[in-house]
This record gives C-alpha cells, structure tokens and sequence, in this order.
C-alpha cells in the first residue's frame, strides 16, 4: 500500500502559502548556528536561501518577524555573546519585526500570535533552525492556532544527533528529512525551496 499523509487522507490539499498573504517567519537564525557550540550541516546554503526569500518577501511587502532564541549567560545563545547574534546577511532590516523566544515553540510566552493576528495573517512560512526542534515545535503549534504553514526544506537546517537507543549517530541529512516527514504528516505543507513559493 502506498504511503499517506493524515491530511492526504482527509482530502486536504497540499499547497504552499503565497507571499501575498501570508507572514514569513526567520526562527533563529544566530550565530551559535554557524560559528558557536552547534554547528548545523548545510547552514551556509540554508542562509542563502533564507536571504534569497527575504529579498523577494522584502519586495513583495511580506511581513517579516525574526525570532532570536535567548539562552542563559554562559550557556547556548548567551545573549552576551557573539552566539546568540543574528547572522549578518540574514538580519533583519529597519521596520521588521524581531521576537525573543526562551523556548522551542515560538509562540510560547511570546506575542507571536498577537501580531500575526494584527496583521491579519493565518498562513505562516516558515525558515530558520533547526529543523528537528524549533521549526517544527512551531509548525506542531501553528496547528493548534488555526494557521496554515509552509516549511521550505531548503531554508532549515540541523545537526547530527545520538540515536536514543542504540547511541548511534543519526546524519543531520536523516535528521531532517524525518523532521520535514513528520510535518508533512499533519502540520504543514514542505516545498523543496524558495522557489516553490509562489509571490
């Protein structure tokens, strides 16, 4: 029998949200990403991309809002830190907006939501790190929130990790396809780049 998704058999198609409507999302784009203690497989091109959709979103007049994870002082992310800075070419211009998250979820004990309402946005695209965690703990919770959201697969990133039960090392490339899988289950609709999205 053919795999399917849970919304594949409820019928719901699968398409990605334009930029003319809905509100796209940078999740932590900082430097403990590139150059800190958890280095990402793929972060340089998964900015690229990120920059690349920021131009067109920038061009488009797409809301922007970048979330900026801010850990504890002298741990990851320390905000008095090179760590915890958002990556130069990726960093948020004059007017957009920039969010502090001390969770995963980035609508936990944030005003993520309030804004995206005051914008009148209920689709989200979503980019950023790591795929496994943040990106899709806020995909699992855009759901509950009634709001439709894409992930673009070449915009997300993330890092080798132990297999819980064996101790084995999971490739970041495993990692983040199961992560993209597990979404594309119910939560959200994947494209496979910047391009996919249509303006």
């Amino acid at each position: 029998m053919t795999a399917k998704t849970l919304l594949q058999f409820a019928g719901v198609a699968s398409a990605p949200s334009q930029l003319s409507d809905a509100a796209l999302i940078v999740i932590d784009a900082q430097r403990e990403y590139v150059d800190g203690r958890l280095p990402l497989a793929g972060i340089d091109a998964a900015l690229d991309e990120i920059a690349a959709l920021l131009a067109r979103g920038r061009k488009a007049g797409t809301p922007i809002l970048h979330i900026q994870h801010r850990g504890r002082s002298g741990g990851l992310f320390d905000p008095g830190t090179q760590a915890f800075a958002i990556v130069e070419r990726v960093r948020p211009q004059a007017g957009e907006t920039v969010i502090e998250k001390g969770l995963p979820n980035c609508f936990a004990g944030t005003d993520l939501k309030a804004r995206l309402d005051a914008l009148g946005r209920k689709a989200i695209i979503l980019t950023g790190f790591a795929t496994h965690m943040c990106v899709e703990a806020t995909a699992r919770a855009a759901t509950d929130l009634g709001l439709k959201t894409t992930v673009v697969a070449a915009a997300t990133a993330t890092r080798d990790l132990p297999d819980p039960l064996t101790g084995a090392t999971v490739p970041a490339a495993e990692v983040h396809r199961n992560a993209l899988t597990a979404m594309a289950d119910r939560f959200a609709t994947i494209v496979a780049d910047g391009g996919s999205i249509p303006d």
